[in-house]
């Protein structure tokens, strides 16, 4: 498929800033692949839309996924965490703001990172950085990797968990960037003359500490991510009780989602498209909880692309999930024959993202680019902190 075939007008008012108030209560779509309908309200038992007091039919909620499953079904989850990647130091000498995002650590002993810095035009071998202001915590560029990427030593020297500790401390949530440089018309004072005021576009969201929490997963165990499977974002506590009530089996995998699923793709020809690779560890017992569910006739639900990847990654000649530790840079878009899940979560996605071609895939390519056109027109929000929906295959 061709990567304009993934292009559409979104409107920045339905990119959600913020996350639901609780994380369960977003509003669910309801894909139906094989029939080929599209659920969006909720219904009573003869079919009927419920609607408010006002007479509005009532939208779907996330809490409503319960209604499509039942005992012994199987929902994989990724379990990697997020770490506090977004930090912002200045340059030795010349005071300049840099931030420094970080990828992974490459050597605890030496303090080795890779890292993207910005603006990177700026930042050349043997320069330093510093990122508090008692000059405590510093690093030494000492690589090139890509044309923003750098290799960083941190001259930091403890005991390396107080070293991470320390260095996470100075982070920020890794929200992705069509979140934190999201502008707004907005009134501001002039400079000129304080007594009056005039209208700017101005940066209207602020990182917080609450979005440390928010951007995690409650079921987060692995760190390495930099950011967060944004389908498991849905999940409370409570509804995962009321899961495991109702007889539903959860397993969970890591992969340590990275910035590539935000890449922008520079080639016409999906074929031509490289993803970046990501780490993923596939256990003996989430190879369980899959297997015996597909013996058993029962649904296998993928939480996620990243759980999607992960599980087309492992799979079997025999069709079964085995055990993994390595890397993955699958690349799923129309046409793909999928091997494991018969259901899947996700999220509304940006236009010509990889996260929205791998919903196409699993899909549909028209029925699931026709649900994204019933989104925008209902005033869905999207990213990952937007709304759900929920592909079956019936």
């Amino acid at each position: 498929m061709k990567l304009s075939q993934f292009k559409f007008k979104l409107n920045e008012e339905q990119v959600a800033l913020y996350p639901s108030y609780h994380r369960d209560e977003c509003r669910l779509m309801i894909i139906h692949r094989k029939s080929e309908k599209i659920d969006m309200f909720k219904t009573d038992d003869k079919g009927q839309p419920l609607k408010d007091e006002n007479g509005q039919p009532l939208y779907l909620d996330f809490r409503n996924i319960l209604d499509y499953f039942d005992d012994g079904d199987a929902f994989v989850f990724n379990d990697t965490k997020v770490f506090p990647a977004r930090l912002y130091g200045t340059k030795e000498k010349t005071d300049a703001k840099i931030e420094v995002f970080l990828l992974r650590e490459l050597n605890e002993e030496m303090r080795l990172w890779d890292v993207l810095v910005e603006p990177a035009r700026k930042i050349r071998i043997g320069n330093k950085l510093f990122f508090d202001e008692s000059g405590t915590m510093v690093a030494e560029v000492i690589d090139n990797t890509t044309s923003r990427g750098r290799t960083l030593r941190f001259l930091y020297d403890c005991p390396h968990d107080e070293f991470k500790r320390e260095l996470y401390a100075l982070g920020q949530a890794p929200l992705p960037h069509y979140i934190i440089d999201h502008k707004s018309l907005k009134e501001v004072a002039d400079p000129a003359d304080p007594t009056k005021t005039r209208m700017e576009m101005v940066n209207d969201r602020p990182v917080t500490d609450e979005d440390m929490e928010n951007f995690q997963c409650i079921f987060a165990k692995n760190e390495g991510a930099v950011t967060a499977p944004a389908s498991g974002l849905h999940f409370s506590r409570e509804l995962m009780k009321r899961m495991e009530i109702k007889g539903i089996n959860f397993g969970f995998l890591t992969v340590h989602c990275a910035l590539g699923n935000f890449h922008e793709i520079e080639v016409e020809d999906l074929t031509k498209h490289k993803m970046d690779n990501e780490q993923m560890l596939i256990e003996a017992e989430v190879c369980d909880v899959v297997n015996q569910a597909k013996a058993a006739g029962k649904h296998v639900c993928a939480v996620g692309t990243s759980v999607m990847k992960a599980m087309e990654t492992a799979v079997g000649t025999d069709g079964k999930l085995k055990q993994y530790d390595g890397w993955t840079n699958k690349f799923i878009f129309p046409p793909y024959e999928f091997s494991l899940a018969d259901s899947m979560i996700g999220n509304f996605y940006h236009p010509e993202s990889t996260l929205l071609m791998s919903e196409c895939a699993f899909g549909g390519y028209e029925l699931v680019m026709k649900a994204y056109d019933m989104a925008l027109e209902n005033g869905y929000r999207f990213g990952c902190y937007g709304d759900a929906m929920l592909i079956l295959d019936d």
